[in-house]
């Protein structure tokens, strides 16, 4: 028998009103949404852009839109299409879960582009300023995911592992735990060093390319610990789903990095 961490005993609902519930996954995304409209108002008040923290407020409302409807698009159409196919009374049944960063990111972009079309602000600036403040919903989505004892790890035999209820016997990586650390904390401080650098903020669509791109290496990386949807298992040259969708990504964030710092 491996040594193993047993899993915390927390429940995924905090409170529930009757048929009115509260679940942790919930107040992860409003935790996200709140800190980071928070700091881009910060960001805005200190900028020399033509961006205040009027549209700020309003920016929210558009980013709130983008990353639900693109987050459970992109989980439909990248990860279980055939489901949703056979049973489409389920697609807006959001609270049993199912939703894909790649989704909500590609939601938040056209959400923020149409936002900057119809305000006159320039898209890349507004990006970057993002950019700055997205890790902070990745890093409470994560922890969200392991209370609910979600996209565990694969088996190993670390001494941190942990059984997970819904992962059977054996002990796993925390891949939860891990994602939360790379793409939440490491990329915040990451994204959040550079903007001190006036160099790299006069240069719009660096921040935005490193945070596209570091999102990508993060995931690339501790895909390879977590275990893959049973639906989809392994695809082709064993890569996961999430590795498959984030080399896409990784070309993109390099694209926007050296354009950035052309046009700069």
């Amino acid at each position: 028998m491996l040594l193993a961490i047993p899993f915390p005993s927390i429940d995924p609902i905090l409170v529930s009103f009757g048929p009115f519930v509260v679940r942790w996954y919930a107040l992860a995304y409003i935790a996200g949404l709140v800190i980071g409209w928070r700091l881009l108002r910060r960001r805005a008040a200190a900028s020399q852009e033509d961006i205040n923290e009027e549209h700020i407020d309003d920016l929210l409302v558009w980013t709130t839109l983008g990353v639900i409807i693109g987050g459970r698009v992109g989980y439909i159409l990248f990860y279980n299409f055939s489901y949703y196919a056979a049973h489409p009374s389920e697609i807006l049944a959001v609270w049993r879960g199912g939703m894909a960063f790649h989704g909500g990111l590609l939601g938040v972009a056209v959400a923020g582009w149409i936002f900057c079309r119809r305000r006159g602000l320039k898209p890349m600036v507004v990006g970057d300023l993002m950019a700055c403040a997205a890790p902070v919903g990745l890093f409470f989505g994560r922890i969200a995911n392991f209370i609910n004892g979600e996209l565990f790890g694969r088996v190993t035999d670390v001494p941190w592992a942990v059984v997970f209820p819904r992962g059977g016997p054996e002990p796993r990586h925390a891949s939860q735990i891990y994602e939360a650390i790379l793409e939440g904390a490491v990329l915040f401080i990451i994204l959040n060093l550079m903007w001190r650098s006036e160099n790299i903020r006069n240069r719009p669509g660096v921040l935005t390319g490193v945070f596209i791109a570091g999102y990508a290496v993060a995931r690339g990386i501790v895909e390879m610990f977590r275990q893959p949807d049973a639906h989809l298992g392994f695809l082709a040259l064993g890569g996961t789903m999430g590795q498959w969708l984030s080399l896409p990504m990784f070309l993109i964030g390099a694209g926007f990095i050296v354009w950035g710092w052309r046009r700069g």
